[in-house]
């Protein structure tokens, strides 16, 4: 490290976020790493595709057509280009539209949506390799989730949505890497970042069809930060670690002893740990869902189910939510466990076709909320503290005739030590992105993404997420 690579006069916990961003290389990305960037891209991309489908993606997308910059960076799914910042705006909405992508948990966090959208309009702007945007990628996704292991579990709990204040700093980092910026101007790119941070969970409680642009406005701020910095406007050095910075405001506590640590380059790569999901629901139901599964083919028999829960969940799909048994639209079903678990006890399964019929209203929802009465949910703190950054399920199911059982699910499907088979994504990119592109189209663009040659460009991958002529 030299003196040319650090910025001046700034805390250790910004100094290593600015030499992480810095110094990373291609060949600094492990098998692990690598295979966890296949598979968040493949992932990210088939969402990206059959989300743009639904009723906010278009409104999305009809708000950024009448006022977009002019640019060579596609949308996915359409024949439109507009500048990198609006592309990615759009496709990070998308991305993130359903309750459907990607999840860092430790961090309770959503990175893919925010990290590959930017790299990919960038890149294309650029005209960038994927060797050069799959860099980028990874230093965004790190630093993201980094600062978001820092900001677990309270940033949640405190009622902030983690995906929208995080995706800021991510996209700057995406930015700062694919652009060639120097330290100084890294620097400035993500503590302007930190003006942008914002974003609640009360559309948990009270609905809201921002929720699904929360990637976008973070996507999108994080971008803009960066061309800032680039224009020479410089923001406060201590964005992180500052008694007025991200943690002490936020959190009102600090980052942590010896918290730069966590951006050391010889540290595990987050990325490597990709979370799929296997429902369309909020992650923080996925375990009871598991749970539960089994339970289908004997509701008749059951008079309660207890479902025990941490303090963080319950802020998020649990009683705290107002909405939680009598869910008056799409994005109180997909953040309540009561619901979430009565779909599963009914056998009518919590993936995507569910969640679009219950959109388009095809769904009598009076067995799911009379099922969902029977379900009775309760804190417990100790899970919180013995299961860490862990999506855990506890549930104890009572019958009519005296009996109980009880399960507890520690890595539910799709997690890293429970992944999800590779012909169970397959299904779920082929679900995403057929109708949109065709099979045979879907078929390609798989293909390509397997390979991602690191030759390729951006152009390479955007001009497949794009209906045949």
């Amino acid at each position: 490290m030299t003196a040319s690579t650090l910025p001046l006069n700034c805390p250790p916990l910004e100094q290593a976020v600015v030499h992480f961003i810095q110094e990373l290389k291609y060949e600094h990305l492990d098998a692990p790493a690598l295979a966890g960037v296949n598979r968040l891209m493949r992932d990210q991309l088939a969402l990206q595709i059959g989300i743009s489908q639904m009723p906010w993606s278009k409104q999305v997308l009809d708000y950024t057509l009448a006022q977009q910059r002019p640019g060579t960076s596609r949308v996915s799914a359409s024949n439109h280009a507009m500048s990198a910042a609006d592309a990615a705006f759009v496709n990070a909405s998308y991305g993130h539209g359903f309750e459907y992508d990607d999840a860092h948990g430790p961090s309770y966090s959503h990175p893919g949506s925010c990290v590959i959208p930017a790299a990919l309009a960038i890149g294309e702007e650029l005209g960038s390799s994927l060797e050069d945007i799959i860099t980028a990628m990874v230093a965004g996704y790190e630093v993201y989730t980094r600062i978001g292991l820092l900001a677990s579990p309270d940033l949640l709990q405190r009622g902030y949505h983690p995906h929208c204040t995080l995706s800021n700093f991510g996209a700057a980092a995406v930015a700062a890497k694919l652009r060639g910026f120097d330290a100084e101007t890294t620097l400035h790119a993500l503590a302007i970042s930190l003006s942008h941070v914002s974003g609640t969970t009360e559309f948990t409680s009270t609905g809201g069809s921002v929720k699904r642009v929360h990637a976008g406005i973070g996507t999108r701020n994080g971008m803009t930060a960066a061309d800032i910095a680039k224009a020479g406007i410089t923001g406060p050095r201590a964005f992180l670690s500052g008694n007025k910075g991200f943690f002490k405001t936020l959190l009102q506590r600090s980052a942590g002893d010896g918290a730069e640590d966590r951006f050391a380059l010889n540290r595990r790569f987050e990325v490597s740990t990709v979370w799929l999901k296997a429902y369309c629901a909020c992650y923080c139901t996925h375990a009871y869902i598991d749970a539960l599964r089994p339970y289908a083919e004997r509701r008749e028999d059951i008079e309660e189910v207890h479902l025990k829960i941490t303090p963080h969940f319950n802020v998020v799909v649990g009683t705290a939510n107002a909405n939680a048994y009598e869910p008056k639209n799409i994005e109180h079903v997909q953040f309540s466990l009561p619901i979430q678990a009565a779909f599963t006890l009914l056998g009518m399964g919590n993936g995507y076709l569910i969640h679009r019929d219950y959109l388009a209203g095809n769904i009598d929802m009076a067995p799911v909320i009379a099922t969902a009465r029977s379900i009775r949910i309760s804190e417990e703190p100790l899970l919180e503290k013995q299961y860490p950054g862990k999506f855990v399920a506890d549930v104890t199911v009572k019958f009519k005739d005296g009996g109980s059982e009880h399960v507890f699910v520690e890595d539910p499907i799709g997690t890293d030590r429970n992944p999800m088979p590779e012909h169970e994504q397959d299904a779920k990119f082929m679900e995403l992105t057929v109708d949109v592109l065709g099979r045979a189209g879907a078929e390609k663009l798989l293909a390509q993404l397997r390979t991602l040659d690191p030759r390729a460009t951006a152009a390479d991958i955007t001009a497949l997420c794009t209906p045949a002529a």
